[in-house]
């Protein structure tokens, strides 16, 4: 098991540099991710505008990484230990190698300071941002055992980020001037879905419930099972009123005998138009006429993305966004030292 700095989270301080520069001091037991950092001289660690992780628990992102590092390390890098003189120093550079939409960024600065607070990190390029083959998105210096550990965890969470940002940016490009939104799902990958969503909105698009806790969404097992829509409905609504915090409903239809029937009923926030047709999802939206929020589902693609939208609803939902996107590729490369 890792242990020194890599089972650590970092606490931010500030002082003066030595040239008058504001800085971070990097300390042990916190989380949170600072604009500078000072490691014994004054050092930009971002020369981009902080991009802030609205999605992510600082103590959670701590924790999902030193289970990481600690997936991957085991009882040490043995090939880094057999090949590298202990207390060796080095830099290294993170390279564009396709283009697309830059994202993870702030995670793996994390990662970074996790490993080893004393590393040294310049960053060029901000979440968000689109990139080209080439570009570098940040430097790191330091120990060469360190950077050597933070490689994988980083590349990893960082391809698999940009992918999904660069997916939903070409699909919120897609519904300009529709008026619609495209939303996530909860097809994300076990103990990724924090950073996941967070590579949705980076991407410009919207995320819908986190998971089973914080929206009802009665689904047709759901109405199945319960004997119908308006008993789904109707034990729904009671449940809510005996919780303590708000909650919305939302509830799939899969025809318009349900859709009706959801209209009749009320007492609901969003329907779900689940595998509708074009010309049936028209006649829905229609039939809603503004009184509820409308998501359409089922066979969305990049392709026909846009005459979803143009049917009329508020939102498409996609699992695509984060089940099957290909990871941005990009590499960590050497440079020694002068």
């Amino acid at each position: 098991m890792p242990q020194g700095p890599i089972l650590r989270s970092l606490q931010l301080g500030s002082k003066r540099g030595n040239e008058g520069l504001v800085c971070a001091i990097v300390k042990c037991n916190d989380t949170m991710l600072a604009d500078i950092i000072c490691i014994s001289k004054p050092i930009y660690l971002s020369l981009a505008p902080i991009i802030h992780m609205s999605n992510i628990d600082k103590q959670h992102l701590a924790t999902f990484i030193n289970e990481a590092l600690r997936e991957d390390v085991g009882d040490g890098d043995h090939t880094s230990l057999s090949t590298i003189t202990a207390g060796a120093q080095g830099k290294a550079e993170l390279i564009i190698k396709e283009a697309g939409l830059l994202a993870g960024v702030e995670v793996a600065l994390q990662v970074f300071k996790q490993v080893d607070a004393n590393l040294v990190v310049n960053v060029f390029l901000k979440d968000g941002q689109r990139v080209k083959m080439g570009d570098i998105v940040l430097t790191v210096e330091g120990s060469i055992h360190a950077i050597l550990m933070a490689e994988r965890l980083v590349l990893n969470l960082m391809q698999r980020m940009s992918g999904i940002a660069t997916t939903t940016r070409k699909i919120v490009d897609l519904l300009q001037g529709t008026g619609t939104k495209v939303l996530d799902t909860r097809k994300t990958t076990p103990g990724l879905r924090m950073l996941e969503k967070e590579a949705v909105l980076i991407g410009g698009g919207v995320n819908h419930r986190f998971g089973l806790y914080d929206m009802i969404l009665i689904k047709d097992n759901h109405v199945d099972y319960a004997g119908g829509i308006t008993q789904a409905l109707t034990a729904a609504n009671h449940y809510r009123d005996t919780l303590h915090k708000p909650i919305q409903i939302e509830i799939e239809v899969r025809n318009i005998d349900e859709l009706r029937e959801v209209i009749a009923f009320g007492n609901v926030d969003r329907i779900l138009l689940d595998n509708f047709d074009f010309a049936t999802l028209r006649e829905a939206v229609d039939l809603i006429d503004g009184r509820f929020i409308t998501e359409a589902s089922g066979g969305i693609t990049p392709e026909n993305a846009q005459q979803f939208a143009l049917c009329g609803v508020n939102y498409i939902s996609m699992g695509a966004l984060t089940h099957s996107v290909k990871s941005l590729d990009m590499s960590l490369k050497a440079k020694l030292l002068d």
